[in-house]
């Protein structure tokens, strides 16, 4: 005889994860096995600490409520509906319940035995595969202390992924040459001689002080400019940069292409104040594998023509493919990535300044604006920067304007052949309006800040995001200060920057759907940058420049900073971090998968796995928007 009742569930289980990778008869199984239960609007499932039930839930029709208790606050974490699974982490673990489920309207679920999915599970590896991503990619308890505030377990594994060699901790010579302060250069290049290194460290009370390498004999020493018989103080390069003995290969990659250095020291705190016990050279690093961003940095340094620019670009864009494939952190792809973009820039500059008839009149400052600003610019997109040059008398001012214009015009058509497209709306410093005196800049921010137009918030919004990446860092270091000063004379500019932050309302609808794009080219789609990405952004900026804080240009940065600062909204601070770090790398992952910039989604295209990660993104997006709701009394600015 049929079982209508389990065909039906049978039906209904397919559709969705883990269900739907079962086989037939595993599926029949639980469908067979399934309770259907009934439950009442406002009536519970089970309660925060309640010992676990002997059974999971998914809901077939209607809306389960996930509740957290904390003190004396119930606060809603996440909603359940058509298909999610809740209550399953409990039963595995053999933990209490961290959280209470509530039907928000009258709701039917499917109860099903644990024990019958354990059996499964242990035979069926996608299944298994399934559980084991459904607890590392979303614990549904983001704000839990117990957890850190993490809204992701799965961006701390990825962190210690030890599968990737970049992750790894970088395996330095525990054995260092070293020579005290007093030594002179001949005793320390015996040294170094005798033991056949390339470099010698000097070193006080076992703290170093600073290093010598082969290229400092060879420029310093060599060609006369200085006596052998002097001190080692006279060409040792100090200070040295050091890291702590777990230092990843990853972080000294950075350190070496940031600092552009080829050692690092090893103590053992971190700090240079602290005892030496290591060194940590390139070539340790290019032995592991050659394909690294180092290599691709010294490409570019070697380089004498924009072709070669190209390539590098063209092979950091597959750097960035293999990073996402083996799933890598977002931070350290961002920081690679945005060096190389950065040391790309820098070199079209060099090669632009040489075929210049003349050396650049004043000093200078060159700008990257919005997301290759905020180090955030993962795929290839269009250019955004601006120049700043030194004030000049009033005659001279046009000569040299001229001058900058012309050397802009080179560098952006240079990067516009490397791959970066010129930007539509022409906020690009060929354009007059972005090649300004320090001076004119610090007028023009100020006016934006004063008079904050509809147009001159949306323009503060990519040119607050500035990094400085050559030429004199003082002109932009008076910039900032000039900036902020203005902030702090009209701190209305603020509320008024807020007003512009909740623009976009949050990712979901009242019914926990997906906001489409109504109209255009992009009827139906998801818009990731707008809905989800760019209010964090704008979130992050904002209440940084009230704490006044200069340093910080880079979202999940600016979060981790916000954090310290102010510990009572901690855990919202690094939700929204964890939040951002997925959404970036599935905004990366999209747009290399689509050929395109990974901006629109067709949810069409997503199974209800990545649906729901994303959906676990959005929660910390309203909290945040809240939050500037009540802080900048945005309220009565609508």
């Amino acid at each position: 005889m049929k079982n209508t009742i389990a065909e039906r569930i049978f039906d209904f289980l397919k559709n969705f994860p883990p269900f739907d990778v079962l086989e037939k008869e595993q599926l029949f199984n639980i469908a067979s096995n399934v309770k259907v239960t009934y439950i009442e609007k406002d009536s519970f499932v089970f309660r925060q600490d309640e010992l676990p039930h002997q059974n999971f839930y998914i809901v077939k029709d209607g809306a389960i409520g996930l509740y957290r208790t904390m003190e004396s606050d119930h606060i809603l974490i996440d909603i359940c509906d058509e298909g999610d699974i809740f209550g399953l982490r409990p039963i595995i673990q053999n933990d209490h319940y961290l959280m209470s489920a509530k039907a928000n309207e009258e709701t039917v679920l499917y109860a099903i035995s644990v024990e019958i999915l354990k059996e499964i599970i242990k035979t069926n590896e996608k299944a298994n595969k399934y559980i084991i991503a459904s607890f590392s990619s979303n614990i549904k308890t983001p704000y839990a202390k117990t957890n850190n505030g993490q809204l992701f377990a799965n961006v701390n594994s990825l962190e210690t992924n030890n599968a990737f060699s970049e992750v790894q901790t970088a395996q330095y010579s525990k054995n260092p040459i070293t020579c005290l302060k007093n030594a002179t250069i001949q005793e320390a290049a015996l040294i170094m001689s005798d033991k056949k290194v390339g470099s010698i460290l000097i070193v006080e009370d076992k703290k170093p002080i600073g290093i010598i390498t082969d290229k400092d004999l060879r420029l310093k020493i060599a060609t006369g400019i200085i006596s052998i018989d002097k001190n080692v103080s006279k060409i040792m390069s100090f200070p040295v940069i050091t890291f702590p003995e777990k230092i990843t290969i990853a972080e000294a990659q950075i350190a070496m292409i940031k600092h552009k250095i080829t050692h690092l020291c090893i103590t053992k705190d971190g700090s240079p104040n602290s005892e030496l016990v290591g060194i940590l050279s390139e070539h340790d690093i290019v032995v592991l594998h050659g394909n690294n961003p180092s290599v691709l940095i010294k490409e570019l340094k070697r380089s004498k023509n924009v072709e070669t620019l190209k390539y590098v670009r063209e092979k950091s864009a597959e750097l960035l493919k293999g990073y996402i494939e083996q799933n890598i952190p977002i931070t350290f792809i961002s920081k690679i990535i945005s060096e190389i973009t950065d040391a790309i820039t820098i070199k079209a500059i060099e090669l632009s300044i040489t075929e210049m008839k003349t050396e650049p009149p004043v000093k200078f400052s060159w700008l990257a604006l919005g997301s290759q600003g905020r180090k955030e610019q993962l795929l290839i997109t269009d250019q955004d920067n601006a120049l700043v040059f030194e004030d000049v008398s009033e005659e001279n001012y046009q000569k040299t304007k001229n001058y900058f214009l012309e050397l802009s015009q080179k560098i952006t058509e240079k990067l516009h052949f490397v791959g970066y497209e010129f930007c539509p709306a022409d906020m690009m410093a060929s354009n007059p309006k972005w090649c300004l005196s320090l001076s004119e800049w610090k007028q023009q921010f100020n006016s934006w800040i004063t008079k904050p137009t509809e147009d001159a918030i949306m323009l503060c919004t990519i040119f607050f995001d500035y990094n400085f990446v050559y030429g004199e860092k003082e002109l932009v270091t008076k910039l900032s200060k000039s900036i902020f000063k203005s902030i702090q004379s009209f701190e209305i500019f603020l509320n008024f920057l807020g007003r512009n932050a909740l623009k976009n309302p949050p990712p979901l609808g009242f019914f926990r759907q997906f906001l489409m794009e109504q109209d255009g080219n992009h009827k139906d789609q998801f818009d990731l940058k707008s809905r989800a990405l760019m209010p964090l952004i704008d979130a992050a900026r904002l209440i940084t420049l009230s704490h006044n804080i200069k340093d910080k240009n880079n979202t999940i940065s600016r979060f981790h900073k916000l954090a310290k600062i102010e510990p009572q909204n901690k855990d919202l601070y690094l939700s929204c971090a964890d939040s951002f770090k997925i959404l970036l790398h599935y905004r990366t992952e999209q747009g290399l998968k689509n050929n395109d910039s990974g901006r629109y989604i067709n949810l069409n295209t997503l199974t209800k796995l990545e649906k729901l990660k994303l959906k676990g993104c959005f929660k910390p997006i309203k909290d945040i928007q809240d939050l500037l709701n009540i802080r900048y009394n945005l309220a009565q600015m609508m």
